[in-house]
C-alpha cells in the first residue's frame, strides 16, 4: 500500500510537472494559446486514464484555474473547462472536497439575476455538472443549501427548455438526498416552478410537475395551496404524459406526504379525476393509486372503523350493475370529506371553461359512487348543482350530471329526494330553463329501484298532471322532458299501472296538444301505445274507453274559463280525434261540455276551432260521434242549442269566420247522417231562415257552404216541405246566380235543380204560377251566360222544370227566342217541351 501510495505520489508530481507550463499559458491574452493549453491539460489528465487517487490530487491543484476558465471570453475554453470539471467530479473518490470553491463559482455563474453564461448549451452542461455533483456529493452539499437554491431558482426559469428540464431533475435529486435541510428553503422554489408549469414543451411541464412533487413532499407542507390550482389545470393538458405525471405526484402525496390528512379534501378530487381520464393507462394508474390510498388509510385508522369493517363489505341493495364497489377506506375518505367537496363541485361545474365543467361533472359521479347513501346529507346542494348543470349548453356536462342523478336515485330513499325534487318541478328556479328540474327528476327516477318507487308513483304522476307542470310551458325541450319523465314512470311501474294510468294519459294528451313538432307528437303517441301495452290493453281505443269519463270530467271542470289560448281546447281535440268510435259512447257527457264552450258569447276563435274539429268528426259520424247512435238522439239539441245560435249574424271578421266554421259543421252534420229527415223537418223553419241569411254572407266560403247545406236539406227533406217554405228558397238561390264566385254559382244552380225536384203534387203549378214564371225568366236569362258550362247547366235545370208547368215554360222560352237570344238553347228547350206527353200539358193547364 505504502509503495502504491509512493507510486501515486510520484505519478502526481510527474503529471503536475508536465502541466506547469500549460497552467501558465491559461493566463495568456491570446485565446488560441489558452484554448490549446486547456486541451493539452485535458489530454494529460482526464483523457489519460489515471488512477482515481492521482486524479484527486491533480484535481485539487487544477480546480481553481479551471473554475477561473468558466468565465473565459472564449466559448470553447469554457466548454473544455466544464467538461474537465465534470469528468473530475465523476472520477475522483472525494468530489466533496471541491465544493468549497465549486459551489460559489457556480452560484455566481448561474444564480445571479443576470445570466452570465450566454451560451445555452454551456448553461445546460453546467447544470448537468451540478446534477452530477448532487448525485455524488449528497449530504455534503448541506452547507451550500443557499447557493443550490439560488441556482435552481434561476435555472428553473431559464430561457433554454433543456436547462429547465435538467434543473427540475436536479431539484428532485437534491430534495431526496438531504430532506432534513431542503425543507428550510424549499418554498422559494415554488414560484419559479409555477412560472414554468405551463411551458409550451410538454416534456418541460412533466419535469416541473415531478419537481413540484418533490418540493412539496420534502418541504414544510405550507405551499400545497400555492400549487394545487396549477396542478388541477394540468389535468386538462393535451399531453397524456403531463396528466399522468399529475396523477403520479398527487397519488404520492396522498400516500407519503407528512401532513396529507390536512389536504385530503383538496387532493382527493385531483386523483379521482384521473379515474375518468380518456387514456386507459392513466385511468388504471389513478385507480391503483387510489386503492393504495384507501388501503393505507384503513390500516392507519383500523380501530376507528373496526365496527364498519364487517357489515360495510356487503354492497347496498340495488347497487348499479357492472360497477366495482370501491374499498371501505376509499369510501370513508370520500364520505368524511364530502362536506368540503360538494361546494367545490358546485363552484367548478359553472366554470367558464368547458373542460373544467366536463371534468367536474365526471368527478361528481365518481364521488357519489363512493358516498352511497351518505349523499343524502348533502342532497339539497347536490340537486341544486345538478339542476344548474342541466342548463349547460355542453351536452357532455348534461349527460354526466344525469348519470350522477341516477346514482342519487340508487342510493337516496325516494321519500327524501321526492320531497325536494317535486317542489322544484312545480316551481322551477330558472324561468329561462324550466325543464331542468324535470330533467333531474327523470334521471333520479331512472336510478331508483322499482320496489322502492312503487308507493310514490301516484304522488309523482299527480304532480305531472298539475296545470303548472304540464300546461304552463310549450318549449320543445320542456315537452321532451315531460315525455321522458312519463316514459321512466311507465318503465318503473310495470304491472302497478292502474293508479297512474289516467294521470299519465292526461300528460301525454297535453304534450300532443301543445306540441308543434311532429316528432314530439309521434313520440307521445308511442308512449300512449306503451301505456296500453303495460296494462295489457289491445288498442288505444280500449285505453280511452277506460278513462274517457274521467277525461271529460277533467276538461269539464275548467270549461267555463276556456279561451282560444286554453290548452284544454287542444286537449279536447286530441281526445275526441284519437278515441275514434269510443267518443260515441260518451255523447251524454260530451254534449254539456260542447254546449258550454260553444255558447254564442264565448271566445270567437275557440268556437271556430271547435266547430272545425266537429266538422271532421260529423263527416264520419258513424265511426266517431254517432258510433253507438247516441249522437242522433242529441242532434236536435245540438242543432238548436249550438249550431243555430252561432249562425246569427254579428259584426266583425272573426264573427264571420265563426259563422263559416259553424256552417261547415252544419254541412258535415247533414252529410254525415247523424240527423234524421224527421228531426230535420221539425227544425226546418228555424234552420232554413239561418241558412238563407248565410247565402248573403260577404265570405265566399260561407256562401258556398250555405248553398251546399241548402242542397243537403232539399235532398233530405225537400219533398216533405210545404210549398210556402219552398217558395222562400228559390229567390235567394236565384240571386246567387250572379255571384262573383263561379263555384257558388255552380252550387246554387245545383240547389235550384234539387228545388225543382222537390216539387210534388202538393205544389199547385197554377196557384204558384207567378213563382214559377219568375224562376223560369231568371234561368232563361242565364242561357246567355258567357260561361258555356253555366249555359249547359241552366238548360238541364229548365228541362227538369219543364214537367212542372210546360205551357208556362214554353211561353217564356218563345218570348226569349223571339228576341233572338240564345236561339240554339231555346230551340233545344222547346223541342224538349214538345216531347212532354199532352196529358201532362193539359193537366198542367
Amino acid at each position: 500500500m505504502a509503495a502504491m501510495a509512493a507510486g501515486d505520489e510520484h505519478a502526481v508530481s510527474e503529471v503536475l510537472r508536465g502541466l506547469a507550463r500549460h497552467l501558465n499559458c491559461l493566463n495568456e491574452d491570446n485565446k488560441a494559446t489558452r484554448k490549446r493549453a486547456l486541451e493539452l491539460i485535458k489530454r494529460e489528465t482526464v483523457d489519460k486514464g489515471l488512477s482515481s487517487s492521482v486524479l484527486q490530487e491533480v484535481f485539487s491543484v487544477l480546480l481553481k484555474p479551471l473554475l477561473k476558465c468558466l468565465s473565459d471570453p472564449m466559448e470553447r475554453c469554457r466548454e473544455t473547462a466544464i467538461t474537465m470539471i465534470t469528468e473530475f467530479i465523476r472520477c475522483v473518490p472525494k468530489p466533496e472536497e471541491s465544493l468549497l470553491y465549486l459551489m460559489p463559482c457556480l452560484a455566481q455563474r448561474l444564480g445571479e439575476k443576470e445570466i452570465l453564461e450566454p451560451a445555452e448549451e454551456l448553461r445546460l452542461s453546467a447544470v448537468e455538472m451540478l446534477s452530477l455533483t448532487v448525485e455524488v456529493c449528497g449530504k455534503h452539499l448541506a452547507p451550500y443549501l443557499s447557493e443550490m437554491i439560488n441556482i435552481l431558482q434561476r435555472t428553473i426559469v431559464d430561457p433554454f427548455p433543456d436547462v429547465r428540464r435538467e434543473s427540475c431533475k436536479c431539484t428532485v435529486n437534491f430534495a431526496k438526498c438531504m430532506p432534513e435541510h431542503f425543507h428550510l428553503q424549499a418554498e422559494s422554489l415554488v414560484k419559479p416552478l409555477m412560472q414554468t408549469i405551463s411551458h409550451q414543451h410538454s416534456r418541460v411541464r412533466v419535469s416541473v410537475i415531478e419537481a413540484t412533487g418533490a418540493v412539496i413532499q420534502h418541504g414544510t407542507g405550507k405551499n400545497v395551496d400555492d400549487v394545487l390550482s396549477h396542478l388541477a389545470q394540468r389535468l386538462f393538458d393535451d399531453s397524456p404524459q403531463v396528466r399522468k405525471a399529475v396523477t403520479t405526484v398527487v397519488g404520492d402525496w396522498l400516500l407519503n406526504m407528512r401532513d396529507r390528512y390536512s389536504y385530503f379534501h383538496k387532493l382527493i378530487p385531483l386523483l379521482l379525476s384521473g379515474i375518468t381520464d380518456e387514456i386507459l393507462e392513466i385511468r388504471l394508474l389513478a385507480a391503483d393509486l387510489w386503492k393504495q390510498v384507501g388501503t393505507q388509510w384503513e390500516k392507519e385508522n383500523e380501530d376507528e372503523i373496526k365496527d364498519k369493517m364487517d357489515f360495510l363489505l356487503t354492497p347496498p341493495p340495488f347497487y348499479p350493475p357492472g360497477v366495482e364497489r370501491p374499498g371501505l377506506g376509499c369510501r370513508e375518505l370520500v364520505v368524511r370529506n364530502l362536506g368540503r367537496l360538494v361546494p367545490a363541485i358546485t363552484h367548478d361545474i359553472t366554470d367558464w371553461l368547458v373542460p373544467t365543467r366536463i371534468r367536474t361533472s365526471q368527478l361528481l359521479s365518481v364521488l357519489l359512487l363512493h358516498a352511497e347513501d351518505h349523499s343524502t346529507q348533502h342532497l339539497q346542494p347536490l340537486l341544486a348543482t345538478l339542476r344548474q348543470a342541466c342548463t349547460d349548453t355542453e351536452r357532455d356536462v348534461v349527460s354526466n350530471c344525469l348519470a350522477a342523478a341516477r346514482l342519487l336515485g340508487t342510493f337516496v330513499p325516494p321519500v327524501v329526494f321526492l320531497k325536494l325534487l317535486l317542489d322544484h318541478v312545480r316551481t322551477p328556479s330558472f324561468s329561462s330553463h324550466p325543464w331542468a328540474p324535470l330533467m333531474v327528476l327523470t334521471a333520479v327516477l331512472g336510478g331508483c329501484s322499482k320496489a322502492l318507487l312503487k308507493p310514490h308513483l301516484e304522488q309523482i304522476a299527480n304532480t305531472l298532471t298539475q296545470p303548472d307542470v304540464c300546461q304552463e310551458y310549450q318549449q320543445v325541450v320542456y315537452l321532451e322532458q315531460l315525455l321522458a319523465c312519463v316514459d321512466v314512470l311507465l318503465r318503473q311501474c310495470e304491472s302497478d299501472h292502474s293508479s297512474v294510468s289516467l294521470q299519465l294519459l292526461q300528460v301525454l294528451v297535453t304534450v300532443q296538444s301543445l306540441s308543434t313538432e311532429p316528432h314530439l307528437s309521434e313520440k307521445a303517441l308511442e308512449s300512449v301505445q306503451f301505456l296500453c301495452k303495460v296494462q295489457g290493453l289491445d288498442s288505444v281505443m280500449a285505453l280511452y274507453r277506460q278513462h274517457m269519463g274521467q277525461l271529460l270530467d277533467w276538461l269539464s271542470a275548467s270549461v267555463n274559463t276556456w279561451s282560444s289560448y286554453s290548452p284544454q281546447r287542444l286537449q279536447l281535440h286530441i281526445i275526441v280525434i284519437q278515441s275514434g268510435p269510443v267518443i260515441g259512447e260518451f255523447v251524454n257527457q260530451l254534449m254539456p261540455l260542447l254546449c258550454s264552450c260553444l255558447q254564442s258569447d264565448r271566445d270567437l276563435e275557440m268556437r271556430m276551432s271547435i266547430f272545425t274539429m266537429l266538422a271532421k268528426l260529423l263527416l264520419d259520424a258513424s265511426n266517431t260521434l254517432d258510433s253507438k247512435g247516441h249522437f242522433r238522439d242529441e242532434s236536435e239539441k245540438f242543432l238548436c242549442d249550438i249550431l243555430l245560435p252561432n249562425l246569427v249574424w254579428r259584426a266583425g271578421r272573426t264573427a264571420a269566420a265563426v259563422r263559416t266554421s259553424a256552417l261547415s259543421c252544419l254541412l258535415a252534420l247533414l252529410h254525415g247522417g247523424s240527423i234524421t229527415p224527421g228531426q230535420l223537418l221539425c227544425l226546418e223553419e228555424k234552420l232554413s231562415s239561418q241558412v238563407l241569411s248565410a247565402l248573403e254572407e260577404d265570405s265566399q266560403m260561407a256562401r258556398l257552404l250555405a248553398c251546399r247545406s241548402l242542397s243537403a236539406i232539399l235532398r233530405l227533406i225537400g219533398t216533405s216541405l210545404h210549398p210556402e217554405a219552398l217558395n222562400k228558397v228559390y229567390p235567394v238561390l236565384l240571386k246567387r246566380l250572379d255571384d262573383s264566385s263561379e263555384e257558388v254559382r255552380s252550387v246554387a244552380l245545383q240547389a235550384l235543380g234539387l228545388w225543382l225536384s222537390s216539387l210534388t203534387k202538393d205544389y199547385n203549378p197554377e196557384l204558384f204560377a207567378p213563382h214559377l214564371q219568375l224562376l223560369f225568366q231568371q234561368l232563361l236569362l242565364h242561357l246567355d251566360d258567357p260561361d258555356s258550362s253555366v249555359q249547359d247547366q241552366v238548360l238541364e235545370i229548365l228541362k227538369k222544370g219543364s214537367s212542372v208547368h210546360p205551357a208556362l215554360l214554353q211561353r217564356e222560352t218563345e218570348a226569349v227566342r223571339n228576341k233572338q237570344r240564345s236561339p240554339l238553347y231555346c230551340d233545344q228547350l222547346l223541342q224538349h217541351i214538345s216531347l212532354i206527353p199532352t196529358e201532362t200539358t193539359t193537366s198542367s193547364e
